[in-house]
């Protein structure tokens, strides 16, 4: 079976996934590290625009076992997983339970999110949105999953100061069983959290964050931030108070971040992290080894690929992760709850297509070609 696949810049001839890479192993010591996952669609449904997402729940399943397998923890019906762009919450909540089940059995980790989607689109008020958060907090923590609190576009919408953000955070945390990771997801991930937080100004807006986190710091595990900003996390980051982590979001830059500095380092709870899975437990182990030259090396090819995969429109990253796991083998078609794998257009799948396989992402390059075959004839490529 050839290994080489025309695309639209020319052919491409695959050399696969480098084996010291593909060994499973136990969670990492030096760092937490959440992958957010993808789910797989049924392809024998109606999952197309506007219509309630139908699962594949053997396959959705069996993508959170490869990445237990690897050390890594879930993060579950986060916004890798179509929350807002398909993905309704009746079938979020059943992914949360199913996936809480399965990471008992297996023993891995999963947090999942919490957000306010079974509301109704369109305005609500302050009251109806803490109760939206309380109804799926409580359904997140009866699964067994650690809760995060998604930003909520109904409460981006409702409020009208800080302390609006203040008031129904501090009332869910006053009330929350455990330690939760808050959330701070940017609007190049979704245009519609503009002014998160009370300000437009993320600096203002840090203000906040550390206000609450500083009232509720037992409560708060940590607060995972997606601003894709590297100087403003680390900074963000010294400002938490002790015990409480910065669980970074940006993939544009997470070697650096994870890596730290002599003044502390993020942890991880990442959409690149389930594409990346092989090669980034490698590099983790590394650095519970002390060895910062190997962790370097490891992760240098999969940041050109990161980059290029959450390139602007940023919030449709999500089709090619699906592309990847499709091209890895993880899943056996290439189609999303929501019609969402039309998100991406060839030529930005192709060049996803290079950097992948350079980045050693591919474990079976003749599967891999074949599939990229497939999918570039209808594009319009001859093969």
């Amino acid at each position: 079976m050839t290994r080489t696949v025309n695309l639209l810049d020319g052919p491409l001839t695959l050399c696969g996934a480098g084996r010291e890479h593909l060994t499973p192993g136990v969670p990492f010591t030096s760092r937490v590290a959440y992958a957010a996952a993808h789910v797989v669609a049924d392809p024998r449904a109606e999952n197309v625009p506007g219509t309630p997402a139908t699962v594949d729940w053997d396959a959705t399943l069996a993508f959170r076992r490869h990445l237990w397998s690897y050390g890594f923890g879930v993060a579950e019906a986060m916004d890798t997983a179509q929350r807002g762009m398909g993905m309704d919450y009746p079938a979020a909540r059943e992914l949360v339970r199913r996936s809480a089940a399965a990471a008992r059995a297996e023993g891995g980790a999963i947090c999942a999110g919490v957000a306010t989607d079974q509301l109704p689109a369109g305005p609500a008020t302050l009251d109806e949105i803490r109760k939206a958060y309380a109804e799926q907090l409580a359904d997140v923590q009866d699964a067994g999953a650690q809760p995060v609190l998604m930003c909520s576009r109904h409460l981006a919408a409702a409020a009208r100061s800080a302390d609006d953000y203040l008031d129904v955070y501090g009332r869910l945390l006053a009330d929350v069983d455990g330690p939760v990771v808050l959330h701070w997801l940017g609007p190049a991930f979704d245009p519609a959290l503009t002014g998160y937080w009370g300000d437009v100004d993320p600096v203002r807006a840090a203000d906040t964050v550390v206000a609450l986190i500083g009232a509720y710091a037992s409560r708060v595990d940590g607060v995972k931030l997606s601003l894709l900003d590297e100087d403003f996390e680390v900074a963000l980051r010294r400002r938490l108070p002790a015990g409480v982590r910065l669980y970074t979001g940006d993939d544009f830059n997470y070697p650096a971040l994870i890596r730290g500095d002599g003044e502390g380092h993020s942890d991880a709870l990442l959409g690149v992290l389930a594409a990346i899975a092989p090669p980034a437990a490698a590099a983790l182990r590394a650095l519970d080894a002390g060895d910062l030259a190997a962790y370097d090396r490891i992760l240098a090819p999969t940041l050109p690929l990161a980059r290029h995969l959450f390139g602007a429109p940023t919030f449709y990253y999500k089709t090619g992760i699906v592309f990847l796991a499709w091209l890895a083998g993880h899943q056996d078609h290439f189609t999303m709850v929501g019609g969402l794998q039309s998100g991406r257009s060839p030529a930005h799948l192709g060049r996803l297509l290079r950097l992948a396989d350079a980045a050693g992402l591919l474990p079976d390059a003749e599967l891999a070609a074949h599939r990229a075959r497939a999918f570039m004839t209808t594009a319009g490529v001859a093969q």
